[in-house]
């Protein structure tokens, strides 16, 4: 087992860091230009293992699509994909195997998606049932709700019902190919939708590509049918990734800038921010950056995360060392996440020796004393990376699989050493 042992940082940092573009844009905006008729050029995006998933997935579906550097050249061939079998191998990505399955559903043959054995093991019941219920064929290959999955379309219908607190993906999943569905797509929401920005994010890249009718409501949202058309799209850097060197900032004292993340932001996760001002950070805004100063305290808080889900293994961690105890609720849904990003996290940082319960949704993180510990990941970059910030103020923090990172950033550890230097 690889293992990677974390410096801790001596003297804060004063520091600008580079973060990659935004996976979660750049792989909404790949499906839209698949499907635009002619060429689209996305730039800043993203190396990491979905971006690379996504576009190895448009490939087999005969699409001309390289990354070069940062910049994709993309020839939208609508849905005239290539007669050979098909198929869509996601490898660990879960926003990929997503989005491609409701995409291959657009075809008019069969169409397997498939990953490595830890996707295999993800849920994606809702996002077949809904496929099922616009006339899709879906034919399991091992077990229901899981992959490999056989997709046969075209779709005849375009109401679904599907619930809203699962996964944000497997609704917009659906949302991306709504323009192409015979009347476009009526889809209810039959439980509190988590991650809203996230599907308000995808209504956003479909309008770049020239789809205004998304209408959005509590819980109905309306895609009117139409085609996308072709766009040249900059990437802006992920707010997930800039969470890692902010959060280092947060608690080392330092002070650390994220050009490119500015008031304009449109992920999310760029209200990390906020979370971290309230934790007693200094926080400064322009419409092109974001900086964070720590303070030398960090003060607990009581969050709702559900709007920004991934961030919970960065908030866990500040709690560990803030003054008072930290609550983190309304993110029970993460359980089904790359790990079980409550039960895992939490075994994890109990290693550590950092006192925290698990709640229904959430988690009670109290202050504590962490020491040295040798964490696993559990196939999850989110849990590496949050470990890795813990190891800037505790001796002795070594992360197993550090190349898990590669999910999302490929060189954070680079970026990490560039901090702690």
């Amino acid at each position: 087992m690889d293992v990677r042992a974390v410096r801790r940082i001596t003297t804060p940092p004063d520091a600008v860091v580079a973060v990659p573009g935004s996976k979660s844009i750049a792989n909404r905006a790949l499906v839209c230009a698949a499907l635009a008729r002619g060429r689209s050029e996305l730039t800043n995006v993203p190396d990491g293992d979905d971006t690379v998933a996504m576009l190895s997935c448009l490939r087999a579906l005969g699409l001309d699509a390289e990354l070069a550097g940062d910049r994709v050249s993309i020839d939208g061939i609508g849905t005239d994909w290539s007669p050979q079998p098909h198929v869509l191998h996601a490898a660990l990505a879960g926003t990929t195997s997503r989005f491609v399955t409701a995409l291959a559903a657009l075809g008019r043959g069969p169409i397997v998606v498939d990953g490595h054995p830890p996707l295999r093991r993800r849920p994606f019941g809702p996002l077949h049932e809904a496929l099922a219920q616009l006339g899709v064929t879906v034919t399991p290959g091992e077990a229901h709700g899981n992959l490999p999955v056989t997709i046969e379309g075209p779709p005849t219908g375009g109401r679904v019902h599907i619930r809203g607190d699962v996964s944000s993906q497997y609704v917009t999943a659906l949302m991306l190919v709504g323009p192409y569905l015979p009347s476009g797509l009526e889809l209810r929401l039959t439980s509190e939708l988590a991650s809203r920005p996230y599907v308000e994010l995808t209504a956003a890249v479909m309008t770049w590509f020239g789809i205004e009718g998304v209408a959005m409501g509590e819980d109905l949202i309306v895609v009117e049918p139409g085609e996308y058309r072709p766009a040249d799209v900059v990437v802006e850097p992920d707010a997930s990734s800039a969470s890692y060197p902010l959060a280092i900032a947060a608690m080392t004292g330092g002070r650390v800038t994220i050009d490119g993340l500015g008031t304009g932001a449109l992920q999310g996760d760029a209200a990390f921010a906020d979370v971290l001002a309230e934790m007693g950070c200094l926080v400064e805004r322009s419409d092109r950056a974001t900086s964070v100063a720590g303070t030398g305290t960090l003060r607990g808080i009581d969050v709702d995360m559900a709007d920004i889900s991934d961030l919970v293994p960065t908030v866990a961690v500040l709690g560990a060392m803030a003054a008072t105890t930290t609550r983190i609720r309304g993110v029970g849904f993460i359980r089904a996440k790359e790990s079980d990003r409550l039960g895992d996290l939490a075994t994890e940082l109990r290693r550590a020796g950092v006192e925290l319960d698990e709640t229904d949704d959430g988690l009670e993180v109290r202050p504590s004393h962490p020491h040295g510990a040798r964490l696993a990941t559990h196939h999850d970059h989110r849990l590496a990376m949050a470990f890795a910030v813990l190891g800037t103020v505790v001796d002795g923090i070594e992360v197993e699989d550090p190349q898990v990172v590669s999910q999302s950033w490929p060189g954070f550890w680079d970026a990490l050493d560039g901090l702690t230097r």
